[in-house]
This record gives structure tokens, C-alpha cells and sequence, in this order.
């Protein structure tokens, strides 16, 4: 029975590659790649000749089964495009695959993007909350944001450059005006780390490029629970639908993690007049 290697490899500067993943690069059958073309490169670099396949979000579900033969007879390792394989990304699936399937997996620590830039960022790194990728969609990730605008941990996500402006106007709106770093190119020739306020940032971010890890204070634990502007807009739309007070309110109160007590005053507030 084979082992299954998640293998950290660098998120910009390739002399971050640690000496074991390297070892286990060379000594497994085969290598398990988000990005081939990344892969071959990071190879070439460190003169490594190995067997690469191609395992991403396209064709999981063919990789997996193929993997899991492999693994019968020989160990795998598994890279994603850049950091830690299985975070955010295609890989968690075929861990899950090869534990069920009795195989042994083994982390190979090595670079990661949410702990390099949470701990450049100025803020706690006491406790924090890892989301991923903010939603494509505005209404998915408003609705995230707004569950989480109570949530006193530090909060880390990722973000393309095309929807950077549009995320940073959500933030603003569901979770104010909170210190934020913006982390781009991490590592990189290029690196950049802005600590502002959120309204700052986007005051700056006119033409972002390259992905972006976000890390955005947690909300204050002194601080009294509000009521959003995002969140009377779910309130009115509910009321509009036909909720009564009670539903609408246990329902918000649920999604955002906020008192019932302070819905039902808005609500009666936002009641029109008769």
C-alpha cells in the first residue's frame, strides 16, 4: 500500500522549496498536479525527471480512481498550482478518496499563502477564520460577509484582481470600515503588502493585478451588534415575500449570528405606515 504526499511547493520564490519535498518528488511514482505546466517548471528547476498527471477540478473525478491504483503498488504525491495542496483547491477530494481507501497521507509542510500573509498582516494572529475564495457572485458573497460581520477572529480569504474592487465595496458595507492588508505577489520580485482601511483600499485598488490574499480585522468584541444596511435589505425582502416577523427574524438571526431582539426592533421600525 502506497502513501499519499501533500507536497507544499513554493508560492513565488522557489528557494522555499524544502529539502524533503524535493527527496519525495524524486522518489515517488507519480506526481499528482493542478497546473502540469507549473509542475514542470518547478521539476526542470530542481532537475527532477518524474511522471506527472494532471489533477484539477476539470477531471477529478477520472484522476481519482487512477490515483487510487497507483497508490496500490507505489507512493503519490500530490502538488497543487502553488502553496499547500487540498487548501481551496481540487486536491481535499482526492485526500478524502485515499484515507477511505486505507492509504496513508502524510503533509510535507512547506509554503503556504494564508499563513504568510496573516503573519505580515499587523493584525491578530491569535485566532483567525480562513473562507477561501470569496463567491463569484455578489449576492453569494454578500450573504457570506454578512454572516460572518459578528465574527471577532481575524478573517483571511483569497481574491482574483478582476473582482478585487467589488469585494472590497461588499466588505465595506457588511463589515465596515476595518484595518485590512491586501497581500499581492507574495514572495515574488514584485511583493506588495498594503495595511489600511478598507475604504482606503479601494480608494487604491484602480488597476489590481495578480491574486490577492485578503486579511481584514475580526469585528470588535466590545463593540454593539448592528444591523447592516445589507441585512434591512434581506428584512425588507422577506416581509415583501410574505414572512412574518418571527420567521424573517429566526431566519436572520440564524444566518448572521445576531440577537433576535435587535431584528425585531428593526423590523418593527422598517414596518410601513398604516
Amino acid at each position: 500500500m502506497g502513501s499519499l504526499y501533500l507536497i507544499s511547493t513554493p508560492i513565488g520564490n522557489l528557494e522555499d522549496m524544502t529539502a524533503r519535498g524535493l527527496r519525495l518528488l524524486g522518489e515517488v511514482g507519480a506526481i499528482a498536479a493542478e497546473d502540469t505546466r507549473t509542475a514542470r517548471r518547478l521539476l526542470s528547476h530542481f532537475q527532477i525527471r518524474n511522471r506527472v498527471l494532471s489533477y484539477n477540478e476539470h477531471n477529478r473525478r477520472v484522476r481519482i480512481p487512477e490515483l487510487l491504483r497507483l497508490l496500490e503498488n507505489r507512493d503519490v504525491a500530490l502538488i497543487s498550482e502553488a502553496g499547500t495542496p487540498a487548501v481551496s483547491d481540487p486536491g481535499q477530494e482526492l485526500v478524502v478518496a485515499a484515507i477511505a481507501a486505507g492509504h496513508t497521507v502524510t503533509a510535507v509542510p512547506g509554503a503556504s499563502a494564508v499563513l504568510s500573509a496573516l503573519t505580515v498582516s499587523g493584525l491578530s494572529t491569535r485566532q483567525f477564520v480562513f473562507v477561501g475564495f470569496l463567491p463569484r457572485q455578489a449576492g453569494e458573497r454578500r450573504r457570506l460577509l454578512n454572516s460572518l460581520s459578528q465574527e471577532t477572529r481575524t478573517l483571511v480569504c483569497f481574491e482574483a484582481p478582476t473582482r478585487l474592487r467589488a469585494s472590497l465595496a461588499d466588505l465595506l458595507a457588511c463589515l465596515g470600515d476595518r484595518r485590512i492588508a491586501l497581500c499581492r505577489e507574495l514572495t515574488k520580485l514584485h511583493e506588495e503588502i498594503l495595511r489600511l482601511k478598507v475604504s482606503e483600499a479601494i480608494a487604491l485598488a484602480k488597476e489590481p493585478r495578480g491574486e490577492y490574499t485578503l486579511v481584514v480585522e475580526g469585528a470588535s468584541v466590545t463593540a454593539d451588534h448592528t444591523i447592516s444596511d445589507a441585512i434591512r435589505e434581506e428584512l425588507r425582502a422577506l416581509r415583501t415575500a410574505g414572512a412574518t416577523a418571527r420567521e424573517a427574524t429566526a431566519r436572520l438571526a440564524l444566518e448572521h449570528h445576531l440577537p433576535r431582539r435587535l431584528l425585531y426592533q428593526e423590523w418593527l421600525a422598517d414596518a410601513p405606515s398604516s
